[in-house]
């Protein structure tokens, strides 16, 4: 096996990616900071109690084939690494003090290609660090709307507006605290339509958190 990051051989059991390039992670400082640049997005489209991401990825960062192994090469393990990593810098924060963690989901169509949801794994390793239990069935996507990569804002809103809807099993559900996973966010419009949908249930708060923000 070879660390993702620099190529070089992982030699301890288990190894994700190597300690040398686990400890130069381009981490943000936002956890901390409720007006940080991801929290930002969201202001004036869509009301939320908070908003954090993990690592930063500039255009071309060495870091981005983390989420490149985890989405198209079947890493799954990479997902739960992340997720775990995410669930530590959560951990204690108010971001911890949630009742559910909810992934972003997939179409069902897209997740039977791909063979897994790669919020879901994240998701479950942010639950399994902070305790917070890990509910898949309230969100679920309507359409699949393909690729957001080369719209453009307002195109990337439009493409995910009605995508969303609350499963049958959320009926009955109210004043939930609910924490919102996906891996990376760019212009906010998939965690929007998301969150959209989640405050239809009575009295819920929403915050959100993802691996990356690009």
């Amino acid at each position: 096996m070879y660390c993702p990051v620099c190529g070089n051989v992982l030699h301890l059991p288990g190894e994700i990616i190597c300690l040398s390039c686990e400890q130069k992670m381009p981490f943000t400082d936002y956890i901390n900071k409720p007006e940080n640049p991801v929290a930002q997005l969201f202001w004036g489209r869509i009301d939320i109690e908070g908003a954090f991401s993990l690592l930063r990825f500039e255009k071309g960062s060495k870091y981005q084939p983390l989420l490149h192994h985890l989405k198209y090469k079947g890493h799954k393990k990479m997902g739960l690494f992340l997720g775990r990593m995410l669930g530590l810098a959560l951990k204690n924060s108010m971001f911890s003090r949630t009742d559910l963690v909810v992934p972003v989901p997939l179409h069902p169509k897209k997740e039977r290609i791909r063979g897994y949801n790669q919020s879901s794994l994240i998701a479950q390793g942010v639950a399994e660090i902070t305790g917070i239990p890990l509910h898949e069935k309230i969100l679920f996507r309507r359409e699949n709307t393909g690729s957001q990569t080369r719209r453009n804002r307002y195109e990337r809103w439009e493409n995910m507006e009605d995508v969303f809807g609350l499963c049958r099993e959320a009926e009955g559900y109210s004043d939930l605290s609910i924490l919102l996973i996906d891996d990376v966010v760019t212009t906010g419009s998939t965690l929007e339509a998301c969150v959209t949908s989640l405050l239809k249930l009575p009295g819920a708060k929403v915050l959100v958190a993802t691996v990356a923000c690009a």
